[in-house]
């Protein structure tokens, strides 16, 4: 992209362009790379002006726990509020991630696809080391449960998420909202100044 800026002509790649109206993309996979590169949009962001928000767009089938949880806790530890938008899919950490997001500001899209289930690995060694990763791995299930319930917007026990848990459970955009993982689902933008009608359905106001 070119623009016109200070007298001159400045090229920027279009997620540039986007993180300077502080939109960060989260697209793909959640590995290593991607989660130390939204990390770092979080952070300049927050140095930027940590009393605005940051709008985070999410599309990954989810990944690494340890790389999703870097960006999870990055969003809860700035400043800035970081509003959570799911466009195609938010899918394993990208759920939780979703969830994630500031209160009242965690939104989907009519068609997005929302999945969540319990963390899964695998281990080759001796069975004294397989053990050790065994009682890891019920560690962070239960740690990403308590994310979830945490954050969600309904009432859950904890052993009501660990059975939703137990299994890939796919959702659709009025399923995540009646579950409480996001707040509002999106029709379209609204006009600056324009209000929603408060249902969560995200449509338009009504007019009279």
């Amino acid at each position: 992209m070119l623009t016109f800026q200070g007298g001159g002509w400045h090229t920027y790649d279009i997620f540039s362009r986007l993180l300077k109206e502080r939109i960060v993309c989260l697209n793909g996979q959640v590995d290593e790379t991607v989660s130390a590169s939204i990390v770092a949009q979080l952070l300049f962001l927050e140095a930027d002006n940590p009393e605005r928000p940051i709008n985070l767009y999410i599309n990954t089938p989810g990944g690494s726990v340890t790389a999703g949880l870097a960006v999870y806790d990055t969003m809860t530890y700035i400043q800035s509020p970081v509003t959570t938008i799911c466009v195609g899919q938010a899918a394993s950490m990208g759920s939780l991630l979703l969830c994630g997001g500031a209160p009242g500001k965690r939104y989907c899209l009519p068609h997005s696809s929302i999945m969540v289930h319990q963390p899964s690995g695998g281990y080759f060694g001796q069975a004294s080391d397989i053990a050790i990763h065994a009682k890891e791995i019920l560690r962070v299930r239960h740690q990403l449960n308590e994310i979830y319930r945490r954050h969600l917007t309904k009432e859950h026990s904890i052993e009501d998420i660990e059975r939703l848990m137990e299994r890939d459970h796919f959702m659709g955009a009025k399923e995540a909202l009646d579950l409480g993982i996001v707040d509002e689902i999106l029709d379209r933008r609204l006009k600056p100044g324009e209000k929603g009608d408060g249902d969560g359905s995200g449509k338009s106001p009504s007019k009279s």
